[in-house]
């Protein structure tokens, strides 16, 4: 029989507890699965006293991190703690002494992958890390294997479920983003302080790692532009609905070949789009390739057994390669520092929604506006409005322009004595544009 490969698990919360479990409970399957015998061997966690929802039966239990990861028993650590530090310096200090390293953690990976990558290639391990961008989506290996073949044009995603739920809260019941909030931390979809998701952090640190392989180049994380949710509105939802579009909070990404675009934010997408209909705290992401066409993968983006169910996935990949003399299976050379487009060089359509007097000349002056741009438009609402001191309500959808002059024209629009207020303005793919 082969030896036994050893574990160590850094980190026993909700996916740590799955990950354990399903090691323990299901050794049988592990061992079939990577032709012998794994083992959990030790677990880190902050405070031994705290109720866990599974309790390792053989494992050793310890705060120590140097149990973990200077025992030299150990094989493969996996990192479960979340957030920057101490996570990432385990992580080094692990791939230093020669063991291979899972982890799910997206912001490690988003800022700092294309080095700690490069370390365990030069210390002969590997570092798997599926959990950290879909939860229980196949992501990374989709990136790395199936898709290897094909040159990655645009990536169209729906990538945080928190945010979804929120947003098909409100679009579905007329409910504001505080009461959506409330309901996704009543049901475990938000955590008790939201900004990571709800400001775009999650999404954007997924899409960096997605595009750092799919377009085989670093890419900082701070480059990508990102917005958040919590300026939306119910009437946005009701008019895009009357418009043909659906609101999704829209990680996006498209080669430009010397430049790449990245962005996170609301956008309106055509209700044909395979997006739209991504409801709840559901995932999915659209990949185009020049042989494959257009993909799509859609499931639990996140949660305890999802998640565990990526990371158990690259521990038997990573020890059946161990067992047969394999490091860097599928390598990922994303050295190469890769330039992101400047925001207000991307070309996107818009929606605005205005409040301004009601009186005639009014669409005439916003018209001229738009076209002193060259900012077309490409549908028209106006409607009495039930707001204070705005006679009307008016609603435009242009068609593509530079970003840069469609955020000129609100201003200028904004400053335009008939003009009450600009209290709406977001991105939209047109039907035409989207995939």
């Amino acid at each position: 029989m082969m030896d036994t490969v050893r574990v160590g698990l850094l980190g026993l919360g909700i996916v740590g507890s799955q990950v354990a479990e399903r090691l323990e409970c299901q050794r049988d399957l592990v061992t079939e699965r990577t032709g012998g015998p794994v083992e959990l061997t030790r677990v880190l966690v902050r405070d031994t006293a705290k109720r866990r929802a599974y309790l390792p039966t053989a494992a050793a239990i310890t705060t120590d991190p140097a149990a973990v990861l200077e025992d030299p028993g150990i094989g493969v650590v996996i990192e479960l703690m979340g957030g920057m530090e101490p996570a990432r310096t385990y992580i080094e200090r692990a791939i230093d002494a020669g063991k291979a390293v899972v982890t799910a953690n997206k912001e490690v990976m988003a800022h700092h992958g294309p080095e700690l990558l490069d370390l365990a290639k030069r210390r002969g391990v590997d570092v798997y890390f599926e959990a950290a961008v879909g939860g229980g989506i196949p992501l990374i290996s989709t990136f790395k294997i199936d898709l290897l073949a094909n040159q990655i044009s645009r990536i169209e995603a729906v990538i945080n479920g928190t945010t979804n739920f929120i947003i098909d809260r409100m679009a579905r019941d007329g409910a504001g983003f505080d009461e959506a909030l409330a309901e996704a931390q009543r049901l475990g979809y938000a955590e008790a302080d939201p900004t990571y998701d709800v400001e775009g952090w999650d999404a954007a640190f997924k899409l960096t790692i997605m595009s750092s392989i799919a377009f085989r180049g670093r890419i900082d994380p701070n480059e990508v532009h990102r917005e958040g949710i919590r300026g939306l509105d119910p009437v946005d939802f009701r008019y895009a609905r009357d418009m043909g579009y659906a609101i999704r909070l829209l990680a996006y990404a498209r080669d430009h070949g010397d430049e790449v675009e990245l962005r996170v934010h609301p956008a309106l997408l055509p209700q044909s789009h395979l997006l739209a209909a991504v409801h709840d705290a559901y995932n999915a992401v659209v990949i185009e390739g020049d042989l494959v066409g257009s993909v799509l993968l859609y499931g639990q983006g996140a949660g305890g057994r999802p998640t565990a169910s990526a990371v158990v996935g690259d521990v038997i990949d990573l020890v059946l390669s161990m067992r047969k003399g394999v490091d860097n299976r599928i390598a990922v050379d994303i050295a190469r520092p890769i330039r992101v487009r400047a925001m207000a060089d991307v070309r996107t359509a818009a929606y605005l929604r205005l409040h301004v007097a009601d009186r005639p000349g009014v669409l005439a002056e916003v018209a001229r506006i738009l076209g002193d741009l060259d900012i077309s438009i490409s549908a028209v609402v106006q409607k009495q409005a039930m707001v204070e001191h705005a006679a009307a309500e008016l609603v435009i959808l242009t068609h593509p322009a530079r970003e840069g002059d469609l955020r000129t024209a609100r201003e200028r629009l904004a400053a335009l004595e008939t003009v009450y207020a600009v209290p709406a303005f977001l991105r939209a793919l047109t039907p035409e544009e989207a995939m």
